[in-house]
């Protein structure tokens, strides 16, 4: 099987470890991985700030990008989210202001084949056993995209659970959101700390070695809160998880996998 990987802006600028780490899963799974280089922004910033006339040939460059692919393939719940339910809209306030039905089709073709890494591991591959390894305690938020948009559900829980030495914390109040919300953050930025607050006092009450989310613009915002008061728990993509094996475990005191790239991580 061969897919496309959409690795998204985030991670691309600031915590690009998480693509390497779903090349390295996929690729242990059997999966050749591509990477179109034409791909950029689904737009996303654009269309959530009310500019969507711009986020128009992102679109159609998506379209283009990944024309070949079957499968793409992304570690964000929030790009992934983007493309599924916001193009088709995109396309059909096009068509209904009577400008064809070309971005309709775009993101008619860019719909089915789009997946978020859990659901394309465990509804396409069939597996939730990926052979990794990550002796360490954790706790999972599950992001408002993955949770509320795409229906996530357990998918990513049922992969945690599966890897060996790892213990799963549960996070009180998982399903409040973090207070990101992209550029809901910038917009109300001291609602968007108070819910941060909120998600780091739950995150730390855990005692949890790592806190790990499907989203690296969540995990970029507590992140950044639990490093300014100096929290030794680590944001870890889920991908870095699911990609660590007993060969890459590091040595007794080493800092665990999660912090060596830009932004929320110290």
């Amino acid at each position: 099987m061969r897919v496309a990987l959409f690795v998204t802006c985030i991670n691309d600028t600031l915590r690009p470890r998480t693509g390497r780490a779903v090349v390295t899963l996929l690729e242990r799974l059997g999966v050749d991985v591509d990477f179109p280089a034409g791909q950029s922004c689904c737009g996303q910033p654009q269309f959530n700030t009310g500019y969507r006339h711009a986020t128009e040939p992102l679109v159609r460059r998506f379209d283009r990008a990944f024309a070949d692919h079957a499968y793409v393939v992304t570690p964000s719940g929030s790009c992934a989210a983007m493309v599924r339910d916001n193009f088709p809209r995109i396309g059909a306030k096009a068509a209904a202001e009577g400008r064809g039905r070309e971005l309709a089709e775009a993101a008619a073709r860019a719909v089915p084949k789009t997946y978020e890494l859990t659901e394309f591991l465990v509804d396409v591959l069939g597996v939730t056993d990926v052979g990794a390894y990550y002796p360490h305690t954790v706790t999972y938020h599950p992001t408002c995209h993955g949770l509320r948009v795409l229906g996530l559900g357990d998918r990513p829980r049922r992969l945690l659970e599966r890897v060996r030495g790892l213990t799963l914390k549960e996070l009180p109040g998982a399903e409040e959101c973090c207070g990101f919300g992209g550029t809901f953050a910038v917009k109300n930025p001291a609602v968007s700390a108070a819910m941060g607050a909120d998600k780091v006092r739950a995150v730390t009450g855990t005692g949890a070695q790592a806190l790990c989310t499907v989203d690296n613009s969540c995990l970029l915002h507590v992140g950044g809160m639990l490093a300014r008061q100096g929290s030794t728990v680590r944001p870890v993509h889920l991908a870095e998880i699911l990609a660590s094996t007993e060969a890459d475990a590091r040595p007794a005191g080493r800092a665990l996998p999660g912090g060596g790239d830009r932004g929320g991580a110290r």
